[in-house]
């Protein structure tokens, strides 16, 4: 490619960009806020600190535009709530006593008041809160963080781009409010909401914002004729605004179909278009719009969602290609870099051939200013880049790890009979009710408990040499009884042994299997201050050796209970890991599968009679077009019945969802073949209930009664209201008791009190029940 006249104003931007810090200081300042170790002031020094550092590095990497606003304590979609004054009423007094302990009483709750339901960011392991909208909802502009920030950047000498969430996503991401006639459509509030936004973008305009950017990433879905309109309306009012700053309307995870050509023809300056995870979709939707002309499109040709480095001569043709469609094109990465960690050049124990391959949220800015230069300046400009670039993919394509035959000859013999069980599930609860004989309306937990100070203290003893290897089992050892003895006191009936000796239930598992490569620092934010480090994904995947049986058998010998073995399913496996993308994600989801296998068997082999697969990931990874579904969900519960399938009828198989929406994948749910699932429903008032019996699901199922994602302790009244809700839809011998998702993130005085409740709920329903249920 030769230098372009049309290019040379071709700059690098980012849409968002990482928030906890180098060290995760984020994370450290707001929980030493919220247990009173640190003061309010402190909190808002350490994140203006964070703000400026981000906006320091990405201004010496040569990226021209910064963002602002994109910065949150919790999460965005809250901090748009916020913005215009969408404050349920029962969070209302805290917010005007205390605006900052009223943001986190919305995200986390208190005792007294349930937080805002919280859900998965389109097919991402981001959580956002849902808002809360209703017909009597009055909304107020409330642009203060926003200003500050673009200010704060302002001042140290940068461009800022404030960032917000667009008001057509805003809505269509939002759900009616508890006790709103059923029916209601948010998006009905859109005239209501864009004086708002105006107000808003004023406010920025008049602090001197050249350039403001409305992230509407629902318009990738499949959207009705009635939300298309509803978008042309909310940019033919919002551009047509008279005192406003220039508009970008960003979209990302996807194509834009049918909603591209809305887009281009609305009275805005430009478009930020994915030109990554749409394939070659959003490139000919552009073309057959004819383009933008006169405006301004930032193209995302940076995966911001993985890690592997950028093709750079892919990328170029594509810039190259996107130069006759608009008046100014800008690089970018194809979403806000918040969904990858921050730098792999921390990243010391990877081998330096193959930490070659890997792009952390640092060198994808570099790519990003590289791709601008190149695309401003032609080919020359950037030969040595180029050069280096080709070298590596050559290395990664040609690596024996990304190639094992005899994994590829095991998943080449998969026959249809590999995926299913031996008999059909009534023939299997028969079985399992003779064996387990377990009472109506059984009690277990999903398989994490607190990870104490104690616990990570041993762990990073260990890691610096002060404890041995045999020192540090014996404090695992001392975990599991301690968590088997409470269990087994609160009056639990299905236990687990805690997962003491797990750092993370994607992690731990790579980290045995071979294909999966473990980082130290590669952290990224899942909600709130909760950060994640998913392992890399990088070649063909088998199990050397048992993972799990060794402490499941010791916790199985301390009581005569059953004691549930605990698996990652092999669709969570790829999800919450950055995937290869050099090969199907069905093919890679099988050799996962097949590794779980051995598992399985493994431990049925050693006596557990209760073995649950989680995948929580199941309904987040569905892609967002609905033509895409079955063809993702063929492979993805054909992985999870591959995983399961080899053990005897008597062996009850479980398997755990949480924080998702689930009406949509039902069908799925039952496809697994699972004996008992457990849900999250806590937040959602048992939505998922209904929407099982809706479905006519005919298995064991637990909608969660403990929402386990706060703070407050749910008393034995209000979890005995969520299990009657649940007994309306799910029959009593169907229905199991148990919180929502895992407990690792939760103190031992909240999660004792809470399970004691739990437990005394149950025993409060069964003696409601009819004798002959009971």
């Amino acid at each position: 490619m030769t230098a372009k006249p049309a290019a040379a104003a071709a700059r690098a931007t980012v849409y968002g960009y990482p928030r906890q810090g180098r060290n995760r200081e984020l994370k450290k300042a707001i929980e030493g806020y919220w247990k009173g170790r640190v003061d309010a002031d402190t909190l808002r020094r350490t994140a203006a600190e964070l703000r400026r550092g981000t906006w320091r590095q990405l201004a010496e990497a040569g990226v021209h535009e910064v963002p602002t606003g994109d910065f949150s304590y919790y999460d965005h979609v809250l901090d748009t709530s916020v913005m215009v004054g969408a404050v349920p009423a029962r969070h209302r007094d805290a917010v005007r006593s205390d605006a900052l302990d009223g943001y986190f009483a919305m995200a986390r709750g208190t005792q007294d008041v349930a937080p805002l339901e919280m859900t998965k960011w389109f097919d991402t392991n981001y959580h956002y809160l849902v808002p809360e909208l209703g017909p009597d909802t009055v909304f107020t502009a409330d642009p203060a963080k926003q200003v500050a920030e673009f200010k704060e950047a302002l001042a140290l000498g940068h461009t800022p781009r404030p960032v917000l969430v667009g008001p057509v996503t805003y809505l269509l991401l939002a759900k009616a409010a508890p006790g709103v006639a059923a029916g209601f459509e948010p998006l009905t509030l859109l005239d209501r909401l864009l004086p708002v936004y105006a107000e808003v973008l004023a406010g920025l305009r008049a602090a001197g914002a050249a350039w403001v950017q409305l992230d509407e990433p629902a318009l990738v879905q499949d959207r009705t004729p009635a939300e298309l309109n509803a978008a042309a309306r909310a940019y033919r009012e919002l551009g047509a605004l008279a005192d406003r700053p220039k508009l970008l309307v960003a979209s990302y995870f996807g194509r834009l179909g049918d909603a591209l050509p809305v887009l281009a023809k609305a009275p805005v300056d430009g478009l930020a278009v994915d030109f990554t995870e749409s394939g070659a979709g959003n490139l000919d939707d552009l073309a057959a719009a004819g383009g933008l002309p006169g405006k301004r499109l930032v193209a995302g040709v940076v995966n911001g969602r993985n890690i592997w480095i950028n093709d750079y001569e892919k990328s170029l043709a594509t810039l190259g290609t996107l130069l006759g469609l608009a008046d100014r094109v800008d690089v970018s990465a194809s979403c806000s870099l918040l969904h990858v960690p921050l730098d792999a050049d921390a990243e010391r124990d990877i081998d330096p051939q193959i930490a070659r391959w890997l792009a952390f949220a640092r060198q994808k800015t570099e790519e990003i200013v590289v791709l601008a230069r190149g695309l401003a300046g032609g080919t020359g400009a950037i030969a040595a880049d180029l050069a280096a670039n080709r070298a590596d993919l050559a290395s990664r394509a040609g690596a024996a790890l990304t190639h094992d035959p005899a994994v590829r000859d095991r998943t080449a013999a998969i026959t249809g009979a590999d995926g299913r069980r031996s008999q059909p599930y009534p023939e299997r609860a028969a079985a399992q009710r003779a064996h387990l004989g377990l009472p109506q309306l059984p009690t277990t937990t999903i398989g994490s408990f607190p990870q104490t100070t104690e616990l990570r203290t041993a762990r990073a003893d260990l890691r610096a040499g002060r404890i041995d290897e045999a020192g540090y089992e014996e404090r695992i050892k001392d975990e599991i009884r301690e968590v088997l003895s409470f269990q087994e006191k609160a009056g639990i009936d299905v236990l687990v042994h805690g997962e003491p000796e797990r750092n993370d239930m994607v992690q731990y598992f790579a980290e045995q299997l071979t294909g999966y490569l473990a980082t130290r620092h590669g952290w990224v934010q899942s909600y709130g201050t909760r950060y994640v480090r998913p392992p890399v994904l990088a070649g063909d995947i088998s199990r050397p050796e048992p993972m799990t049986v060794r402490w499941t058998t010791y916790a199985q010998s301390l009581t005569e209970r059953p004691v549930k073995g605990m698996l990652t399913g092999p669709v969570t496996m790829l999800a919450w890991s950055f995937v290869r993308d050099d090969q199907p994600l069905g093919e890679t989801a099988r050799q996962v599968a097949l590794a779980l296998r051995d598992e399985v068997n493994d431990l049925e082999a050693s006596g557990t009679s209760v073995i649950q697969v989680d995948e929580p990931a199941l309904r987040e990874t569905l892609p967002l077009r609905a033509a895409e579904h079955a063809a993702y969900l063929e492979w993805a519960t054909e992985s999870f019945r591959l995983a399961t399938a080899g053990v005897r009828p008597d062996t009850q198989i479980h398997t755990h969802m949480c924080y998702a929406e689930f009406g949509d994948i039902v069908q799925a749910i039952d496809d697994l073949d699972a004996d008992v699932i457990s849900l999250e429903a806590a937040r959602s008032h048992m939505q998922v209930a209904r929407e099982l019996a809706a479905h006519g699901y005919p298995r064991e199922a637990g909608p969660g009664v403990y929402d386990i994602h706060s703070p407050r302790i749910p008393s034995t009244e209000e979890a005995a209201a969520l299990l009657r809700k649940g007994l309306e839809a799910i029959p009593a011998e169907r229905l199991w008791v148990n919180p929502d998702c895992g407990l690792k993130t939760r103190g031992w005085p909240e999660t004792r009190a809470s399970l004691e409740n739990l437990v005394a709920a149950a025993r409060q329903i069964r003696a409601e029940l009819p004798t002959e249920a009971a």
